[in-house]
């Protein structure tokens, strides 16, 4: 896909990129201003060893009690990342011994998969499917790779599939990990995208005393703040020291500006984080709508920032031939369903990162097109 988009910029094509959940929205004011203050501080350019991450790991500690009612010890329970993503990657390495088997989502997030493989260990995929509301059937799983198996990664919100789980699913999950003696990894990014009166529960909540589950956070979509690469992991505190010791010989901490600005996103209050959500529920409204109105029937989602697509019974492309044909021929780029796992073959994904106007330009371009039409395009 980009070797494609650059083609197609090559011939004049101006791209409308909606193939990477890169938010367009600013970062909060507050963060930005912590951040411009801490550059005439020169103690912020001294290394951060974990002592010095005490204030965002409070800060931390008290956004999770304040939100979501469950308590921790920051000293112990919570760990700041690089990127809930760096984080998620190194903790294989951590729990994981070679051809031990993890258990994934599929489809789902590139990066659980990659952090599995640099650890050596085994992929069993679970499958997602519309009939199961993208939600994985523990009872399938084989007994063999029980028997091999140390983690197991899930994600809700759902990438790329917009599902949500609710609390029974989460602790249905817990009592199944701590049967079977596997470490819960819950991926929770889009935890404040969701477009319901109800919010989504996080999988502390279903496993309070944190005796299986690592669960990690990031500002990058609530907070729109991902090219500061800041985020958490928080759980059972022998994981969490497990994940410390690996990162202490691979990285420090952030620039200690980027501390400060984290803790005034997250103390800054709903009102931003109340724009965010309504800015993208009103473009999953406008893009669902207009997809709609050229034949294209979508689900409307009730979180994250995408919209995963069945591609319409007439196009016989697969999802990469599909999207790199679209982008070269409209400048339209969406996510092959096949860069999430093999049960993403069939679907794109679309991630709502331009303006409404701008969504609506992308559809009009995709109506019109000869390779959304089926029948007259050729290579």
């Amino acid at each position: 896909m980009d070797r494609a988009k650059t083609q197609a910029r090559q011939k004049g094509r101006v791209v409308i990129d909606l193939s990477l959940g890169a938010s367009d929205l600013p970062a909060p004011q507050p963060a930005l201003q912590a951040i411009a203050q801490s550059l005439s501080d020169p103690h912020c350019n001294e290394y951060v060893l974990f002592a010095r991450t005490a204030p965002f790991r409070h800060a931390v500690a008290r956004w999770l009690e304040r939100k979501f009612a469950v308590v921790v010890d920051p000293e112990t329970e919570v760990l700041p990342l690089i990127g809930s993503q760096e984080g998620i990657a190194h903790l294989p390495l951590a729990v994981l011994n070679p051809r031990d088997y993890a258990l994934l989502c599929d489809p789902g997030y590139p990066a659980h998969f990659g952090g599995v493989y640099l650890a050596s260990g085994q992929v069993y995929s679970m499958p997602l499917l519309a009939e199961n509301q993208f939600l994985p059937d523990f009872n399938v799983i084989p007994q063999p790779v029980l028997q091999q198996c140390r983690l197991m990664i899930l994600s809700y919100p759902h990438n790329p599939t917009s599902a949500i789980a609710d609390l029974a699913f989460f602790q249905s999950a817990v009592e199944f990990c701590q049967t079977h003696n596997l470490v819960l990894v819950h991926d929770a990014p889009y935890i404040d995208l969701v477009f319901r009166d109800e919010p989504a529960p996080i999988m502390l909540q279903a496993d309070p005393h944190r005796t299986v589950t690592v669960e990690f956070f990031t500002l990058s979509k609530s907070y729109n703040m991902g090219g500061f690469r800041i985020g958490f992991a928080v759980g059972n505190a022998e994981l969490i020291g497990a994940l410390r010791q690996v990162k202490s010989v691979i990285d420090f901490n952030q620039y200690g500006g980027i501390l400060a600005g984290a803790i005034a996103a997250l103390e800054s209050g709903q009102e931003l984080l109340q724009q965010t959500v309504a800015t993208f529920s009103d473009r999953r409204n406008v893009l669902v709508h207009a997809l709609r109105n050229i034949g294209w029937q979508v689900p409307c989602p009730q979180a994250t920032m995408y919209i995963w697509a069945k591609l319409p019974p007439w196009i016989t492309l697969s999802s990469a031939e599909f999207c790199q044909r679209l982008v070269l021929e409209t400048g339209v780029a969406l996510s092959p369903g096949s860069g999430f796992g093999k049960h993403g073959e069939g679907y794109v994904r679309f991630a709502l990162v331009h303006p409404a106007e701008t969504l609506q330009q992308a559809v009009q371009l995709i109506g019109s097109s000869h390779v959304y039409q089926g029948s007259k395009y050729k290579v």
